[in-house]
């Protein structure tokens, strides 16, 4: 797949990560119940997973049958979107779903840049630059400036 291609979709991911928060944590409200809205999105998730799942597997031969001897820690990737979930949908509300979003997108920074720099979980090897640090220093103040400073 071309970068492009690779770009936009990661793209319309990072659009839909704010609708997700905004959405999920009106569920709540409504719902009397974060944890309820969280455990519908899953659901809503794993239902979505289960059709694109079934389609790759006409298309591609697809199979599940590695899961069993993967390393446990490979699975903890699902503990993490559980717990994204229920904090944002918790906190979102009355933080305010830019502040959410913006310290979310603040802490994918700092943990791609040491993932990327130390080359963890089979991740290419990217060292961390001072140009990189730079940036994720730019993107703390943008965060400050946006969300915290710009309240007054």
């Amino acid at each position: 797949m071309p970068a492009t291609h690779s770009a936009l979709i990661m793209l319309i991911a990072g659009i839909g990560v704010p609708m997700l928060a905004a959405l999920n944590a009106a569920l709540g409200q409504k719902l009397g119940s974060p944890v309820a809205a969280a455990v519908i999105l899953f659901v809503v998730a794993l239902s979505t997973a289960l059709v694109v799942f079934a389609v790759a597997n006409l298309t591609t031969g697809a199979s599940m049958r590695g899961a069993l001897s993967a390393p446990p820690h490979l699975f903890l990737g699902g503990s993490l979107i559980a717990f994204y979930v229920l904090s944002i949908t918790w906190i979102a509300p009355s933080f305010g779903v830019g502040n959410a979003v913006f310290f979310v997108l603040l802490g994918q920074l700092i943990s791609a840049a040491i993932i990327d720099h130390f080359g963890l979980f089979g991740a290419t090897p990217n060292p961390l630059t001072a140009t990189r640090m730079a940036g994720i220093a730019v993107m703390g103040a943008g965060v400050f400036l946006t969300q915290i400073a710009g309240r007054g």
